[in-house]
């Protein structure tokens, strides 16, 4: 090709960028027509129903349990394997969707979540139930792959920030507002019925995907050539590092945080319900407060979240001794503000390490994200049952002080690449 018609190539596709019919960078194409803040609400609906979808059987266990004749532990397996099946889901689906468009791939996802819910809502025997939990985690994995980082391809450059804590806040309002909705249901109606309401929440957003989203093509399939490559960036390693280490110290204390606060503080189950809520509350908060800061410093504000959130985790039985249930309750609110925090503050880091692979670096943060929270809860039951509620919370503190060692001493993006978008 010769050079003047390289040129002419290079203007027409700077002029389509200047009209927002065409902003490719890497391979990607970003910013179609349509969009905006609706799209970006619908986003942050899929996020809120996928993470409900996967912890809906918490609240739901014993009746669930009970009625499918297996006990406790076998029933807490439908949220064991979810989360693992959605650790590998995330990198396997983003690879196999190659260049479909992400308003179709999302649409399609969110209808097997619909069917599997349904699935759950009629299973037989825990056999039945359990593939539909895999089902669960296979589309809760690609949604929250693919969703994570869209919000870039939305909205005008500036706004980036506050939309893609919008799309995470919906995580964050899973705790608070889905898995306690749930648990409502299922008392009122049954198990089953709490099923049968997350498939027709599950179906309505994917009519609101596909109605508020533009189209999403994009230029170049996802390799896994380009996926594993982004393991030899120094940035991308320290950021998926600082994920593990948090989620991980995160969910083995809070897992078992009822016992900590029933033997350190004497609290009673009211009480605990209120600090929970509390905690889902300032959670919220951090999510939006963070996601500001880190769309300036990512490093500063993991910073700011790893301190605060090892002291939080490991003065709650200190305080919890010496002041009763109102100390550690506000350790416990002050713990859910940080932790609030972790996944836009990590996602933003990650993918200002990466902004030529968004979508690849945000499936690995999910598979990185979804494989802590088993270990976590894996590890903090192991120090349980040998070390006690001291010996959890002490776990947790320490995995929280190495994410902290590894956002002060690793390689980190860019200067202003997070700002950038």
């Amino acid at each position: 090709m010769a050079k003047s018609e390289r040129a002419g190539d290079t203007a027409t596709a700077t002029g389509k960028a200047r009209d927002g019919q065409l902003d490719a960078v890497e391979g990607e194409v970003r910013r179609p027509r349509g969009g905006g803040w609706p799209a970006v609400g619908a986003l942050a609906a899929a996020t809120f129903t996928v993470v409900t979808s996967e912890m809906l059987p918490v609240g739901l266990l014993t009746p669930i349990g009970r009625d499918l004749g297996v006990s406790d532990g076998t029933a807490g397996l439908t949220v064991t394997v979810t989360g693992v099946v959605a650790a590998v889901a995330a990198p396997v689906l983003t690879l196999l969707i190659g260049r479909r468009d992400r308003r179709a791939v999302l649409a399609v996802l969110m209808g097997t979540l619909t069917a599997a819910n349904l699935l759950a809502a009629y299973a037989p025997n825990v056999a039945v139930l359990l593939v539909a939990r895999v089902l669960v985690g296979f589309g809760m994995g690609g949604v929250w792959a693919i969703a994570s980082g869209l919000a870039v391809r939305l909205v005008p450059e500036r706004r980036v920030a506050a939309a893609t804590s919008l799309v995470f806040s919906g995580v964050a309002a899973a705790s608070v507002l889905g898995v306690p909705a749930g648990a409502v249901v299922g008392e009122l109606g049954g198990w089953r019925a709490a099923f049968v309401a997350m498939a027709g929440f599950c179906a309505a957003v994917a009519v609101a995907l596909a109605v508020l989203l533009p189209p999403l093509p994009t230029a170049g399939a996802v390799r896994l050539g380009g996926v594993l490559g982004l393991l030899r960036r120094p940035p991308v390693r320290t950021g998926l590092v600082v994920v593990a280490l948090l989620v991980a110290g995160h969910f083995a204390a809070y897992t078992y945080v009822r016992p900590v606060l029933e033997e350190v503080a004497g609290a009673r189950p009211g009480q605990i319900s209120t600090v929970l809520l509390v905690f889902g509350v300032a959670g919220l908060v951090g999510n939006f407060v963070s996601g500001a800061g880190a769309a300036r410093s990512p490093r500063a504000v993991l910073l700011a979240i790893c301190a605060v959130l090892a002291a939080a985790v490991l003065l709650v039985p200190p305080m919890g001794q010496a002041a009763g249930v109102v100390g550690a309750a506000a350790l416990v609110a002050v713990w859910g503000l940080a932790y609030g925090g972790v996944s836009v503050g990590t996602q933003t880091w990650l993918m200002a390490a990466a902004p030529d692979a968004r979508e690849a670096v945000s499936a690995l943060f999910v598979a990185v994200f979804n494989a802590a929270i088993a270990v976590g809860a894996l590890a903090g039951g192991r120090a349980a049952d040998g070390w006690g509620s001291d010996g959890v919370i002490r776990l947790g503190g320490v995995l929280v002080v190495g994410a902290l060692l590894a956002v002060a001493l690793g390689r980190g993006p860019a200067r202003g690449a997070a700002a950038g978008g």
